[in-house]
């Protein structure tokens, strides 16, 4: 039971990572926000505070960041477009294909899911164990991300 409360609490603090990066500028400010780069390691310097990392551990988890980004790229890409469809669906009030991409979002955020909980899950495995322990008794929701939702992990923008 404890590792299942550690274990679900480890997903809702790395839900906020990879879910919570919005605009890091107000709406109609102008200026583009950092890269990806950047907010990751923006990321592994927060854990590295927080967690006394290794350089060893911040160069890996640096990796893991980076490959999910990339792994996550083409997922938020299609939902972009999904969600572009569905506006274009509901403002023609085309209910057969609003359930149609309606399913398919749901599919897209399925995968994105996945690949943001490995890369959590391969980061959890480098802690030692009290880095883990640590990082429990920090935790909470917000600890790495501010909240958000699906499709906004890794740096991506918030879908229309």
């Amino acid at each position: 039971m404890k590792a299942f409360i550690r274990t679900t609490a480890l997903a809702a603090i790395f839900a906020g990572l990879t879910f919570a990066q919005g605009p890091l500028r107000p709406r109609g400010s102008g200026g583009t926000p950092p890269d990806p780069a950047t907010m990751i390691a923006h990321k592994v310097e927060r854990l590295t505070t927080l967690l006394d990392l290794t350089s060893a551990q911040a160069s890996q988890i640096t990796t893991i960041l980076t490959n999910a980004q990339a792994a996550s790229s083409s997922i938020r890409a299609s939902l972009d477009t999904n969600h572009t469809s569905l506006e274009t669906a509901v403002t023609s009030n085309n209910t057969a294909t609003i359930d149609q991409v309606t399913a398919a979002i749901g599919m897209l955020q399925g995968q994105l899911l996945g690949v943001h909980s490995k890369a959590e899950a391969a980061v959890y495995a480098l802690l030692t164990s009290t880095q883990q322990t640590k990082l429990s008794t920090l935790g909470g929701v917000g600890l790495l991300g501010s909240g958000g939702g699906p499709g906004r992990g890794f740096g991506g923008p918030p879908h229309p």
